[in-house]
């Protein structure tokens, strides 16, 4: 005999509301489809992305008449000419890479041991104070963040009040190019940590075991296995951290005082103090052609790390 108490639920007759509606609105002969469908909100980005570098690039080759401010109608090269022969550009083109190389060295540096703790610790309690401290700097912002450490470390700040007690004059942390490298370092600490994570987890404790059985010391392992088998997570936790300190705009802005400026900065002063959307345009070009170099080079390299689906190990 059937169950005549039984009742059909709710969310079920919903669901199958909505099935029917589905096979209404994409019928299984644009089954081939579906993938493209997916991917369609992707496609439009890049494709709008693609338009504002044409419409930049376009841009990049008008100069600026001084007499009118208005951009000339005639296209030239004078912009990259300008920016390639400009000593200031130039110093600040490798201020910016410098300090992305110096801010992905470190992070990675810090990223490594959190994230190795963060995953082998057995502490369910730890793991999660880990995690908390490790998420809870993404719901302050960067600028917040940025003049928070103007308040720690300025010449009436924590740190210097700290060392008036013992006696040591204040010093000047701020402003500078080691405070930018600090702040970038700092914010840069939870991407590093949130790809490497995923990396680390993928290697099964054994094999530190099995290490040890063979007459390897923990930081033996740690270098020879360990590391060797983490590059893939190393390589997309450095090439996410290289971009992001490469572009960065507040960082420089903030903690270096208007002293240590990156590309971003000198692209900000062009199109918004200057007016100069021309040579602003052009230098914006040269930011993305240099840091997709950067990148295609590592992907060359070293492969594409975490990045890439089924790249070779």
């Amino acid at each position: 005999m059937p169950d005549r108490s039984f009742r059909y639920p709710l969310r079920w007759h919903v669901m199958d509301a909505l099935e029917r509606g589905a096979d209404i609105l994409w019928p299984a002969t644009f089954s081939r489809m579906t993938g493209w469908l997916l991917a369609a909100p992707a496609i439009l980005l890049v494709g709008l992305l693609v338009l504002g570098l044409i419409q930049i690039g376009d841009a990049s080759m008008h100069v600026l008449d001084t007499s009118t401010f208005r951009m000339s109608e005639a296209y030239t090269l004078a912009n990259y000419a300008d920016a390639f022969t400009s000593a200031v550009y130039f110093k600040v083109a490798w201020r910016s890479l410098l300090a992305a190389a110096l801010t992905t060295a470190l992070t990675l540096a810090f990223a490594f041991p959190y994230a190795y703790a963060m995953v082998r610790t057995r502490s369910a309690t730890v793991r999660k104070a880990l995690l908390i401290a490790l998420f809870l700097p993404f719901f302050i912002g960067q600028v917040v963040r940025a003049y928070g450490w103007l308040i720690i470390l300025g010449n009436n700040g924590i740190v210097n009040d700290m060392l008036g007690v013992v006696g040591v004059e204040p010093i000047r942390l701020l402003f500078n190019f080691p405070a930018v490298i600090f702040g970038l370092v700092q914010y840069m600490l939870p991407f590093g940590v949130l790809m490497l994570a995923p990396a680390l987890t993928a290697i099964p404790e054994e094999t530190e075991i099995a290490a040890g059985s063979l007459g390897a010391s923990w930081p033996r392992a740690i270098w020879h296995v360990i590391l060797p088998m983490a590059r893939p997570g190393l390589i997309g936790a450095g090439i996410v951290v290289f971009t992001l300190s490469l572009t960065d705009f507040a960082m420089p802005a903030i903690l270096g005082g208007g002293s240590q400026d990156f590309i971003a900065n000198a692209i900000y002063d062009q199109f918004f103090r200057t007016a100069d959307q021309g040579l602003g345009s052009a230098l914006a070009l040269m930011l993305v052609a240099l840091g997709s170099l950067i990148v295609g080079a590592v992907f060359t390299l070293f492969g594409a790390g975490t990045l890439a689906l089924g790249a070779r190990k």
